[in-house]
């Protein structure tokens, strides 16, 4: 039977497209399917557009209210992002008969992993994330690679980067790949790791707390 599990191969082919697609990420072609591939299409999709926002809020020939608007931005992007890496995982870990199903979403899901399987302190999700964030460097510098308005060291440096850039795309594909092996073979296992992100939580972030209090948040 064929295997339901991403090969790395395929996650570098898609996030690779996207980026080629001009229109990315503001316009988001439909997903191949409305499980897996929609989450990681959604994690890249907010990977790029927290790479823009990221540009953006390095400028210094702008409002100071609109670098605060990048960086309102970069939270909620950076919140969507991990909300669908966790989702790639819980997704993975039921595929891989890893978790109960019916508590894969909830900050306790009860494990259904084989006796003797080892513990992989990295989550596929958050390798299939890394890939991401690869993929938009690899892009990033290639354009580099082919600017004219800089000079050829500038280019051959660019070029430099670009082949180290892929190969560590490289080596993270091949552990990505090695380790959904060894979950499918029931020596390996992994767990959903939740960010709980504090400071995006009105109910936890003291800052927060004080302002909808009406008393000023203490400095560290």
């Amino acid at each position: 039977m064929e295997s339901t599990l991403p090969a790395a191969a395929a996650v570098t082919a898609l996030h690779d497209a996207l980026l080629r697609d001009a229109r990315w990420p503001a316009h988001e072609p439909a997903p191949r399917d409305d499980g897996l591939w929609r989450w990681i299409q959604t994690n890249h999709c907010f990977n790029s557009r927290l790479w823009a926002e990221e540009d953006l809020a390095r400028r210094t020939q702008v409002s100071d209210g609109e670098i605060a608007a990048n960086k309102r931005a970069i939270d909620g992007f950076n919140q969507a992002r991990n909300d669908a890496t966790e989702r790639v995982d819980e997704l993975l870990l039921v595929a891989l008969g890893l978790v109960d199903p019916a508590s894969a979403r909830t900050d306790a899901p009860r494990s259904t992993v084989p006796a003797g399987s080892r513990l992989n302190s990295e989550t596929a999700g958050s390798m299939i994330d890394r890939l991401s964030i690869l993929a938009l460097k690899v892009h990033a510098m290639r354009a580099q690679t082919e600017r004219r308005d800089v000079d050829d060291a500038h280019r051959e440096s660019s070029r430099g980067k670009l082949l180290r850039l892929e190969q560590q795309r490289g080596d993270l594909g091949g552990c990505l790949d090695a380790l959904l092996a060894d979950c499918e073979a029931g020596r390996a296992h992994f767990k959903v790791y939740r960010q709980f992100k504090m400071y995006n939580d009105p109910r936890f972030n003291p800052a927060l707390v004080a302002e909808r209090a009406g008393a000023p948040a203490r400095k560290a």
